[in-house]
């Protein structure tokens, strides 16, 4: 049985929502939204009957501010967040040490943002305070901290990792 859940699939396939096929909108809401329900129902039945687990989500920047041509990863990430405070209520209490929380990263060096051009890669860095884009270590050091003992008093929380590009 598992003790945690990270929930970390994602794709984008960007278009405005006036050209955004149906086939675009539906394979990101599928994968960065209806997988993590299904793998987390399958996950929570387990960590119930221990009354011990650790769910974490990992969502976006973009699932708090939005972002032009992206309104399908934006309503999934967004659905991530909102599933996440929900969850994170309906398992609280009675005596069990279960918690359900969201990790936001900004941009991350990633495969994903390895595909953008120069020219947008500088366009989204400079928006960010300190300057670089996060490297995959440092959103994953906050997934660590949200599966120890440590943060065992930290549930429903939505865990900003953007280098100050959005405050919340």
């Amino acid at each position: 049985a598992p003790d945690v859940l990270v929930n970390n699939a994602g794709i984008t396939q960007d278009n405005l929502l006036l050209r955004m096929k149906k086939e675009q909108w539906q394979s990101v809401i599928d994968t960065n939204l209806t997988g993590v329900v299904y793998l987390t129902q399958a996950c929570i039945r387990p960590m119930l009957r221990k009354k011990f687990g650790r769910v974490i989500n990992v969502s976006s920047v973009v699932g708090q501010t939005g972002n032009p041509g992206q309104s399908n990863y934006a309503a999934a990430k967004a659905g991530m967040i909102a599933f996440g405070k929900s969850l994170a209520l309906e398992l609280a209490g009675s005596n069990r040490d279960i918690t359900v929380n969201t990790v936001a990263p900004g941009w991350v060096q990633t495969p994903m943002t390895d595909a953008l051009t120069d020219t947008q890669k500088e366009a989204s860095v400079s928006q960010v305070p300190m300057k670089r884009m996060a490297e995959p270590s440092e959103i994953a050091h906050a997934v660590v901290f949200l599966a120890s003992d440590d943060a065992s008093y930290i549930t429903g929380a939505t865990i900003p990792v953007n280098g100050g590009l959005v405050m919340v």
